[in-house]
């Protein structure tokens, strides 16, 4: 198993996380972006940069996502890429998305840019908290420490 991580739009706070993570646990951590990313020098720690365009990060991951990998990403389409596949996919904030909650999430989805398309200001995401943060962690070492027990 590894981590891929949609990078580009990944709050920095979550790489730190995963950083510590990856050389913690000695875990693959992938980060796909379309621009170069810094990453700290670690055996465990990657970086690979696709041409800029849209959804050309997301179609590297899921192109090179195993079944039992876990993706980080705030993208819904993507995380239901990542589900069809067999991976898992947890969002920056701590949640992951299930076969049960991922076709409620892309129809919110496609509602939201409707209404933003007709002119609505629908507001952004709140904005990301230390709380957001520490959901994060909890639900990334739960995850690892299940699927390293089986």
């Amino acid at each position: 198993m590894q981590i891929w991580v949609d990078a580009d739009a990944c709050p920095a706070v979550i790489k730190e996380i995963l950083y510590r993570v990856a050389d913690r646990v000695q875990m693959q951590v992938t980060l796909v972006a379309n621009q170069l990313l810094r990453v700290p020098p670690s055996r465990f720690i990657r970086s690979v940069q696709v041409p800029s365009g849209a959804d050309v990060a997301d179609q590297e991951i899921v192109r090179l996502l195993e079944p039992g990998d876990l993706v980080i990403t705030g993208d819904i389409p993507l995380a239901s890429d990542v589900l069809k596949k067999g991976g898992y996919a947890l969002n920056p904030r701590g949640e992951f998305y299930t076969n049960d909650n991922i076709a409620q999430m892309l129809t919110m989805r496609a509602f939201m840019d409707e209404l933003r398309g007709s002119g609505v200001d629908t507001g952004g995401p709140a904005a990301f908290s230390q709380s957001d943060r520490q959901h994060f962690a909890n639900s990334l070492d739960r995850h690892l420490a299940k699927r390293k027990h089986g």
